[in-house]
């Protein structure tokens, strides 16, 4: 099974990424993960913490002239700013141990919680790890993910509906716009493709900097040209919009997610809901809409997959809200930590690398194999099947 794991913390040595059950023979382009890792560290409303750390990978195994082995990959990003920490991070004796202690509680973090699950009394043992930092492993690993799916067909986007009371309509993606959407987005620095919404999402970010707010927001984050019968319907876990739904909310700051339509189908009738299944002798089995999302009953179904994630405002505010001293016990101001004004662009991209390490695994159990070219055979024999049998001709 795909799978991968990190580990590291927001100002510790660097992040570690161990991704195990890519196939052999796949291409890396190392280029193309530093892309991937800077796309992440853009965005209007990031803190000072972006200006210190350029993210480089460093693959340390399961990749040999370029392509992966079939072994496990194993990657490494450096935190720069370790060097101003390491009397405090350092995992043997740390000279400066007392210094920057954390004892008055984020409301909205990980910090009380996490100190009182893992007895810590200094809460700084929690909020190195839950910080966002650890995200820049993900989309590292989801830098590979993509190129698996890609190698294949399958692209993904991502793309930002709402910063704040700013809200814009999603632009629809398709195959043949796929490249000119992504053009667009990618130089946003918003990450929207509609620039009138983009100037005034600008605005009330730097409206929320100079109050000391922080601010939320929404982005859509999707697939093209994903086969039908990824995912399955017969256990709960195995539903792909569990899996994505499950990814999606396992991102920092992200609380509710929807797969599809699914919030504004849930006031609706259902005939004005589901989608019509069709037939055209020159395409085949299609959708006339897609309010699913691409998936029914846990199954993709051959459509464009999406969903759309909803973030929280950060809770690391430059005005702190009201928290308690757990030394004292006296009722204080929160602590303050360096953190970003908005980070809904960045949280797409990490957004991206997580629809990608779903489908991808789900790609894995539906068509094995140790090298990519098993992996591809099998594939298309499945799409042989398909045509034959289903008269689908999409892919």
């Amino acid at each position: 099974m795909l799978k991968f794991t990190t580990a590291g913390e927001s100002h510790g040595r660097g992040l570690i990424t161990i991704i195990e059950g890519l196939p052999a023979g796949l291409t890396v382009d190392q280029d193309y993960i530093n892309a991937e890792l800077a796309r992440r560290q853009k965005g209007y409303g990031r803190g000072g913490r972006m200006q210190i750390e350029s993210d480089e990978v460093e693959i340390f195994a399961g990749v040999r002239d370029g392509k992966t082995l079939g072994s496990p990959v194993g990657l490494l990003i450096r935190n720069h700013d370790y060097a101003n920490w390491q009397d405090i991070m350092n995992s043997e004796k740390c000279n400066g141990i007392n210094k920057k202690q954390v004892t008055r509680p984020r409301p909205g973090h990980a910090d009380l919680a996490g100190a009182m699950k893992y007895q810590q009394k200094d809460m700084r043992n929690i909020l190195e790890r839950a910080s966002a930092r650890e995200t820049a492993s993900r989309v590292a690993a989801g830098a590979f993910f993509k190129a698996f799916l890609k190698y294949f067909g399958i692209f993904i986007y991502s793309q930002v509906i709402s910063i704040g009371v700013v809200k814009v309509t999603p632009f629809e993606v398709t195959e043949k716009n796929y490249e000119q959407f992504y053009s667009r987005v990618d130089e946003s620095p918003v990450s929207c493709y509609d620039k009138a919404s983009e100037e005034k999402m600008k605005k009330v970010i730097s409206e929320a900097r100079n109050q000391g707010e922080t601010l939320g927001g929404s982005f859509e984050v999707g697939a093209i040209s994903v086969p039908p019968g990824l995912g399955s319907h017969v256990s709960w876990q195995h539903r792909l919009d569990t899996q994505i739904a499950a990814a999606l909310v396992s991102i920092p700051a992200i609380k509710a997610v929807e797969i599809g339509d699914g919030i504004a189908n849930a006031g609706k009738s259902g005939s004005q809901v589901h989608d019509e299944i069709a037939y055209q002798e020159e395409v085949g089995l299609y959708r006339k809409s897609n309010r699913a999302g691409g998936i029914e009953g846990g199954i993709s179904n051959g459509e464009k997959v999406w969903a759309r994630a909803y973030m929280k405002p950060l809770p690391t505010l430059a005005k702190p809200l009201l928290s308690v001293d757990t030394v004292s016990w006296q009722e204080e101001k929160a602590q303050v930590e360096r953190a970003d004004v908005c980070a809904v662009p960045a949280a797409a991209v990490v957004g991206e690398a997580m629809l990608a390490f779903i489908l991808a695994r789900a790609f894995r159990e539906q068509f094995t194999g140790g090298s990519i070219q098993q992996v591809e055979k099998a594939y298309r024999s499945y799409l042989d099947y398909l045509h034959k049998e289903w008269q689908w001709k999409k892919i």
